[in-house]
């Protein structure tokens, strides 16, 4: 298993193994305050287990299958199978100095996602950024940050674009506003240079990109940019994901979650068509 599906899949055997415990909770009637109890944690613990979001320990995940009346060896065999593969390191582990671990979380649902459809205001998407325009803008936003530091930021995204092309790799759906387009990082030569690879990533066959033009639509986004990640796994419930200065929320409640589709969904419909994109990229490149 190479580098990027390791990510990948480790983010979804935690999903999974968080998801069969919450199951097997409900099923016996156990409420979260009374299993962290059991395994001496906080209810929150139990909470952030269940949604994929720590890492596990093997006496725990045993302690709670025997809470949970689940006593048969290959029921329980079955389940702390998964223990070792969902905490196993990902290829991001490497950059934990400079990735906040709220950050990390969105990484490994990236890599373990089917789909990801996004919409962008100020910047365009990480996964297609060129290491000019990610360098730019990392730097503007950390002024006291080390060139190495700023340089193994850059390096993480050049990873991530990896996905664009990787046979297991997730479709794209990016809405992009006109006006990130028109904002300049690190001047004229980079932003052509990031247009120019704009319009090759559209040409990948899982990649759609969208331009949302200025003055349109964008009063159907009051909340601001957001992505949304399907993945493949049907006991895996679609995640929104929204970044905020120094953290992030993640989304996955049913009507949230729908709540957010139908605003994607009246984007692409008042955005660019993908040739009118391709038309807009080109007007913006010849005007820098």
């Amino acid at each position: 298993m190479g580098t990027t599906q390791t990510g990948g899949g480790t983010t979804v055997r935690r999903l999974m193994l968080g998801s069969q415990l919450r199951r097997l909770r409900e099923a016996s009637g156990v409420s979260r305050e009374q299993a962290g109890y059991s395994i001496r944690a906080s209810e929150s613990k139990i909470s952030r287990m269940e949604l994929g979001r720590v890492s596990f320990k093997e006496r725990d995940v045993a302690d709670l299958l025997t809470l949970y009346g689940i006593r048969a060896d290959g029921e329980r065999t079955a389940v702390l199978g998964l223990v070792g593969e969902a905490n196993a390191p990902s290829w991001w582990h490497g950059y934990g100095d400079v990735l906040p671990v709220w950050f990390q979380t969105y990484l490994g649902l990236e890599e373990a996602a089917s789909g990801i459809r996004s919409y962008e205001v100020q910047f365009i998407p990480g996964l297609l950024q060129t290491a000019g325009y990610a360098r730019a803008v990392f730097a503007r936003g950390n002024p006291a940050a080390e060139p190495a530091e700023i340089e193994r930021r850059v390096e993480v995204r050049t990873q991530r674009r990896r996905l664009l092309t990787s046979e297991r790799g997730p479709s794209l759906l990016a809405v992009i506003d006109e006006a990130a387009l028109r904002r300049s990082w690190g001047g004229p030569e980079v932003m052509r240079d990031q247009i120019d690879r704009l319009a090759e990533f559209a040409e990948l066959p899982r990649v759609d990109l969208r331009v949302m033009p200025l003055g349109v639509g964008g009063v159907r986004a009051e909340a601001g940019a957001f992505s949304l990640l399907g993945f493949p796994e049907p006991d895996l419930a679609d995640v929104v994901y929204l970044e905020q200065f120094t953290s992030a929320l993640y989304l996955d409640k049913p009507d949230q979650v729908a709540e957010y589709g139908r605003a994607m969904d009246r984007l692409v419909a008042d955005s660019l068509g993908p040739e009118e994109t391709l038309k807009l990229l080109a007007a913006v490149r010849q005007e820098l």
